[in-house]
């Protein structure tokens, strides 16, 4: 049995994409637009000691397995096409034997993974409990901390790493990043001289734009990269009066009273049985009468587990967790005093983010790469076209929720129906 003819009874021999390997052998028809083409022995031994998407993207960051008909910095298309063929089957115990023999038992051996890969799950207690301090800092250290320089290539002027809000179809991800933070900053209602806490500001995006309007913005992030960036940017835009961008952990902010309090892309970091107390965090700082904007990723249902699949947390996300939005609001409501006034779905809006960021990552392809490497180049390219993916099939979603902390009677200052333009 040779190698192609192996992969076939793995994923079914229906393919739709041409497979081919080391050993010469094929795959699928000759004509297809897009395939696989495993290049080495410890792509091989990748793919069968970690079945699935884990051994797929290990094989692949590692430069083992090729994605043909597509740019390594937007594999988009090429995995919309495998996405229909690569449905791993549980071989029968004959089968694996015939694959064992063919292959030769030398590939059933684990090897170490890419240098890309976080530790599994089982083997972070060195760093602290799942969403310690300690432990929280390192997750946020190992995904954000790559490069400044990098990540300015992938997201553009904006410096912002979350959804846009696209205005309009043609708009460019410059201003759909400027329109999300004028969503966010009119939602929040917030005037000149008001006082704004951006819990997990990243490269403080929110914070400049709201310093820009006359608002008095304090920013927070585990990422000691992002701070330093930020508060430079905040420098050189004559900003300092305004604005300010902390390396902290947000539960060390020791100032209250903010008039709003934003959280953009963070809950998704902070595990679903913390949210009692995030939620209380911010009905504590935020002062009576404020409001507070929850932005973040989220499953379509509030059933599904929450913690992310193998290649998401070992390769882009360690210790993340997302659930439904409905479970979000829940927690928000069930924090005392904290009224839920509005929620909207921008699903499509970040798959427009992702696609932006793709092309970003293309046309910058050879200083990315020689910024980063080129393993850690191609995965970036992976889970942003395969997120890409999850977002237009309602896989993932991504949710504003808007609430208020109340008066004691119950009485708000607010408008009767919404005050901003969507």
């Amino acid at each position: 049995m040779k190698l192609a003819q192996i992969f076939e009874t793995l994923v079914g021999d229906d393919l739709a994409v041409r497979i081919t390997a080391y050993d010469g052998s094929t795959a699928g028809p000759e004509d297809a637009e897009y395939g696989l083409n495993l290049k080495t022995s410890r792509g091989t031994t990748y793919l069968v000691t970690a079945p699935g998407d884990l051994g797929l993207a290990r094989a692949y960051v590692s430069g083992d397995l090729e994605l043909i008909g597509a740019h390594p910095g937007d594999p988009y298309s090429a995995l919309q096409a495998l996405a229909a063929d690569l449905k791993f089957s549980k071989p029968s115990p004959l089968e694996m034997a015939q694959v064992a023999r063919a292959i030769g038992l030398e590939h059933f051996k684990l090897i170490p993974p890419p240098p890309q890969e976080s530790l599994p799950r089982w083997r972070r207690f060195a760093e602290g409990l799942r969403h310690s301090r300690e432990r929280d800092a390192e997750a946020i250290h190992y995904h954000y901390d790559v490069s400044n320089r990098f990540y300015e290539l992938v997201l553009g002027e904006s410096m912002t790493y979350t959804c846009a809000v696209y205005p309009n179809a043609d708009a460019t991800l410059e201003e759909a990043q400027e329109n999300k933070y004028r969503l966010i900053f009119d939602k929040l209602n917030l005037q000149p001289g008001d006082r704004l806490l951006d819990i997990g500001c990243g490269w403080g995006g929110m914070v400049r734009y709201a310093a820009r309007q006359g608002v008095h913005a304090l920013g927070v992030t585990l990422s000691s990269e992002q701070a330093k960036w930020a508060q430079q940017a905040i420098e050189e835009q004559g900003l300092s009066k305004f604005a300010e961008v902390r390396f902290s952990d947000y539960r060390d902010v020791t100032e209250t009273g903010f008039d709003a309090i934003s959280s953009i892309g963070l809950t998704e970091h902070i595990g679903v049985a913390n949210y009692p107390k995030y939620f209380g965090f911010m009905r504590d700082k935020v002062r009576t009468g404020g409001l507070i904007l929850n932005h973040s990723i989220t499953r379509p249902d509030n059933r599904s587990r929450s913690k992310a699949g193998p290649f998401i947390d070992r390769y882009v996300f360690p210790d993340g967790e997302l659930t439904g939005s409905g479970t979000i609001i829940s927690k928000m409501q069930d924090v005392s005093r904290l009224e839920v006034l509005h929620e909207e779905n921008f699903r499509h809006h970040y798959a427009m983010t992702l696609r932006d960021w793709n092309a970003n990552l293309v046309a910058n392809w050879d200083e990315a790469v020689a910024e980063v490497g080129e393993g850690t180049a191609r995965l970036w390219g992976l889970y942003m076209a395969g997120c890409r993916i999850g977002f237009e099939r309602d896989i993932v979603q991504l949710h504003h929720v808007l609430a208020t902390k109340m008066q004691l009677d119950g009485t708000t200052n607010l408008p009767l129906r919404p005050w901003w333009q969507p």
